[in-house]
């Protein structure tokens, strides 16, 4: 059962200001539409997919460590990783059986020629887009598995972007895509007030020790 009185406890401690900027960010949240990573080498490309989700109002990133483990750097989230709920997978078959158990249709982004273009894509239920490391692209099992296919039309000598570039392009376009639509795409009322508990506890300093004192009152 959800906290309530320990989530009005802790907002006392944070400013009128700040818990309204919680709302507004919380209210174009959205787990509709999620972003996989698997196996990126680039720390940093990691990190910046993770800023434009963030940015671009995605709450969920599901990162695949197979082959090079942890690749998120901090420096470049700016602090990212705190509003962004980041899932770790030791393998892509975990990764696509997770979401697939969640019912989300597995997109792969990739130039090939039968892929649908960005701007004649249309999201009709959850989905979860597949970015690939930077020279290989995604893997076979990805493509093998996915449902659908997507790519960025470009009309220069360059065949590829970099995937942060990439992610950030497609999550702007698709979100847009999202909030004029008419689905369900915003985080349910529970979800609301779960990420309201956990970015407030993220924003007060020594709250573990608050918590227990208040527990013990």
């Amino acid at each position: 059962m959800f906290q309530n009185d320990l989530l009005t406890y802790l907002e006392g401690f944070l400013t009128e200001g700040r818990k309204q900027r919680f709302l507004e960010v919380l209210s174009l949240r959205t787990r509709f539409l999620t972003v996989a990573i698997e196996d990126v080498f680039q720390m940093h490309n990691t990190s910046a997919v993770l800023r434009s989700c963030d940015a671009f109002g995605v709450q969920d990133v599901h990162v695949v460590e197979d082959r090079f483990g942890k690749r998120l750097d901090k420096n470049i989230a700016v602090g990212a990783e705190q509003w962004v709920d980041v899932n770790r997978y030791q393998t892509t078959s975990e990764c696509i059986d997770k979401l697939k158990g969640n019912d989300y249709q597995i997109i792969a982004t990739s130039p090939h020629n039968d892929s649908c273009l960005l701007s004649e894509f249309t999201i009709e239920r959850k989905t979860a887009l597949f970015f690939g490391t930077e020279k290989e692209g995604l893997s076979e099992e990805v493509l093998e598995k996915a449902d659908g296919f997507l790519k960025i039309p470009m009309v220069g000598f360059s065949e590829s972007l970099n995937i942060s570039v990439s992610a950030g392009i497609i999550l702007q376009e698709l979100t847009q895509k999202l909030r004029d639509s008419s689905l369900n795409w915003q985080l349910s009322d529970i979800e609301v007030l779960e990420k309201q508990l956990d970015w407030t506890k993220k924003s007060i300093k020594n709250v573990e020790g608050i918590i227990s004192r208040y527990l013990a009152d």
